[in-house]
């Protein structure tokens, strides 16, 4: 008898990927018999190839657009022979319960949103009331008769991409040997959740100063603002600074991640992976809710949200209309004393990933 086949069609964005990995365990645990695909857009495709207990990872390339037919046959096809009996759509778009239909698949779950809970055989209706996306998740697979597990995601580095990693930051300038803390200072989706840069620079000459090396990571689009951080550095700090934004494919940056001794981002994908990784995460808050998205960390992990009350905090803007109080008021000395806790209750003070002890996880 051939084993039944799953397919999880995950999230589009990194950081929501790595937020519905307790639901796709949560699947797993219900169903160690049967074989698991996670279909994703190519650009979380290759961190599902890092999730525990998947067998297969589709790399999806539709993107939603009904001119892009060829990109659609193509998922349509790759799906169709994979021969799932189950599709569960995480995601709450048409286009996601579109595709899976198309594709043939008999036994479509998801959410009832976005006018396409016709094109599913088990629409969930959407609970209410605020809570965080992981959990929201995990509410959906609950509802179809899924145990949930604990809220903790866990991405597993293989050795080659750690080893790759490692090169790429000792060609950049890492001298290879000292524990470095990885700042991931862009915004992809507007200035209203980043950290001040001049924050940032702060903070470097700071960390620099007690010995600690600086990594940067971003896309291209952050460069410039990466640029502008190190520009104002002095040479002799500077050269404790490695910047490695848009030079990074995401397996490389999840391998940076995991090599780093801890890591400071804004809201983003870069920060809910280090945390899925069990790197110690200190994470400024501005206009998001932190309740909602605040990174989930691995068994035994760490974090810490940094905030600044102000009276209009969380706005949800992606631009702020005033003077970004949320971010402003948290200032170089908060995060430092954050990242001083790692010191006092984590065992995690070098590079390497296959720490088994870490410090209690909180938000």
């Amino acid at each position: 008898m051939s084993r039944q086949t799953v397919l999880v069609v995950a999230p589009n964005w990194l950081g929501d990927a790595v937020m519905a990995l307790p639901a796709i365990a949560d699947v797993r645990r219900a169903m160690p018999d049967a074989r698991l695909i996670v279909a994703a857009r190519g650009g979380v495709a290759d961190l599902c190839a890092m999730v525990p207990g998947v067998d297969a990872v589709l790399a999806l390339r539709w993107k939603g657009s009904l001119l892009a037919q060829r990109d659609l046959a193509h998922d349509v096809e790759a799906i169709g022979q994979e021969r799932p009996e189950t599709a569960l759509l995480l995601p709450n778009s048409f286009a996601s319960a579109w595709l899976i239909r198309r594709a043939g698949v008999r036994e479509r779950w998801g959410y009832a949103s976005d006018i396409r809970t016709r094109l599913l055989t088990r629409a969930v209706p959407r609970p209410t009331g605020s809570r965080h996306q992981g959990a929201y998740y995990q509410h959906l697979v609950a509802q179809l008769g899924f145990a949930n597990g604990p809220l903790t995601p866990q991405l597993v580095v293989p050795k080659a991409d750690l080893e790759d990693a490692r090169r790429l930051a000792r060609e950049a300038g890492w001298d290879g040997n000292t524990p470095f803390v990885v700042l991931a200072p862009g915004a992809a989706y507007g200035t209203a959740k980043q950290w001040i840069p001049a924050h940032v620079t702060r903070l470097v000459i700071r960390l620099v100063g007690e010995g600690t090396p600086c990594v940067f990571v971003g896309s291209t689009a952050d460069a410039g603002t990466i640029a502008g951080i190190r520009g104002a550095l002095s040479t002799g700090v500077v050269q404790q600074t490695v910047d490695l934004s848009g030079r990074t494919s995401l397996r490389q940056l999840t391998a940076t991640l995991a090599l780093a001794r801890a890591c400071v981002s804004n809201d983003s994908g870069a920060m809910h992976v280090a945390a899925a990784l069990g790197t110690p995460v200190v994470a400024p808050f501005g206009p998001t809710r932190e309740h909602e998205t605040h990174p989930l960390t691995a068994p035994g992990g760490w974090a810490r949200v940094v905030t600044s009350p102000t009276w209009c905090r969380p706005c949800m803007l992606r631009e702020c209309p005033l003077n970004h109080a949320c971010m402003t008021g948290i200032t170089p000395e908060m995060v430092a004393a954050a990242l001083g806790e790692i010191d006092r209750k984590s065992t995690r003070l070098n590079s390497s990933h296959s720490q088994q002890s870490r410090m209690p996880s909180s938000a």
